[in-house]
């Protein structure tokens, strides 16, 4: 069974992809300017798609097995799945796929390291899905301090750690750090190992299973959009084949209004994708929120550009995930949700 990974750019794999965008000489692609059209008929060819299991971006997986992408018009979708952050940043770094669903630091911090990217559609929000665990002897986020901490550095995680600690007043100097996976951060927690750990779904679950004990302290719902993902495509793709990214944006919609009319069934088919049953992960679905395309046109130049991106921007910081800002105008293109009619 695949791990159900979300985790966000780690570290290394950023430099990796700085380099790798440099050795290969990414040219930005020219502008694609505000009157240029946008085919309502997408382009021939396949549009590769790059995913991790992370349910999150289930609504692709209802679209590929319900013919939703054909139903927009395209002639053939390639749902390329990775299982680790490194492996799919360089593919799209390299030019193996057209786009990519990441985290939005993780898009923040291709930015940063040089590659051509626009974020074109905001595909979800962890409310409660995304939490530190801690046992009964850790009450508030203050009590954090001097205590050992387990999660996985450079992920979302992180960024989630950063943000709970800067609300307490503290940093993360005032914790020990225990770097593992986020798969293992719920278990040291049960085995005694650690008295916190920072996790997601299904791990949350399955930790509070073990041991009425354990608690959700701090979830990512304290600030909805903190661990957000987001589509992205390369800058060149949106030129090349903006009509393929257009019914890609419908595709998703389509798939998202499938999901509500349908919801177990298209959960059975989510579940799946990423190696689990729809039982298991009822909690997480719960905890996860949906973005249509109707939100989207409201969100991305307003409370997600104006608010959410600052936020992430902020805790990538802090986390020392980024070192430099990057703009909301220039790596969001809300040009494809305006033209989703």
């Amino acid at each position: 069974m695949s791990k159900m990974l979300k985790n966000g750019f780690l570290k290394s794999a950023g430099l990796s992809l700085a380099a790798a965008a440099l050795s290969l000489s990414f040219a930005a692609a020219p502008a694609f300017a505000a009157d240029d059209a946008i085919p309502a008929k997408p382009e021939a060819g396949t549009f590769k798609l790059g995913v991790e299991p992370w349910l999150g971006y289930g609504q692709w997986h209802v679209a590929a097995a319900k013919g939703l992408f054909k139903a927009n018009g395209l002639d053939d979708v390639n749902v390329v799945n990775f299982t680790e952050d490194k492996d799919i940043n360089a593919a799209l770094a390299s030019g193996q796929l057209d786009g990519a669903t990441v985290a939005t630091h993780t898009a923040m911090a291709m930015a940063a390291a040089g590659l051509p990217i626009k974020i074109v559609l905001l595909l979800d929000f962890s409310m409660d899905a995304d939490a530190i665990l801690a046992g009964k002897d850790v009450a508030t986020v203050a009590d954090l301090k001097g205590k050992k901490v387990a999660f996985e550095q450079g992920t979302t995680s992180d960024i989630l750690l950063n943000y709970a600690l800067q609300s307490a007043g503290l940093t993360i100097a005032d914790v020990t750090p225990v770097p593992m996976p986020a798969a293992d951060a719920g278990s040291a927690l049960i085995a005694g190992q650690v008295p916190v750990a920072v996790t997601y779904e299904p791990y949350l679950t399955a930790a509070r299973a073990q041991n009425a004990d354990v608690k959700l302290l701090f979830t990512a719902g304290k600030d909805p959009g903190l661990i957000s993902d987001v589509l992205v495509v390369r800058d060149e793709v949106a030129k090349a084949k903006p009509g393929q990214v257009l019914a890609m944006v419908k595709a998703w919609d389509a798939a998202l209004s499938d999901y509500k009319a349908n919801t177990k069934d298209d959960r059975a088919i989510i579940a799946k994708a990423v190696g689990s049953s729809a039982e298991d992960l009822s909690t997480a679905f719960d905890g996860v929120r949906y973005y249509s395309l109707a939100e989207n046109r409201s969100a991305l130049q307003g409370d997600y550009s104006k608010k959410t991106f600052v936020d992430v921007l902020d805790a990538a910081k802090k986390a020392g995930i980024l070192t430099q800002d990057v703009a909301a105008k220039d790596l969001i293109d809300p040009r494809f949700v305006d033209a989703a009619k």
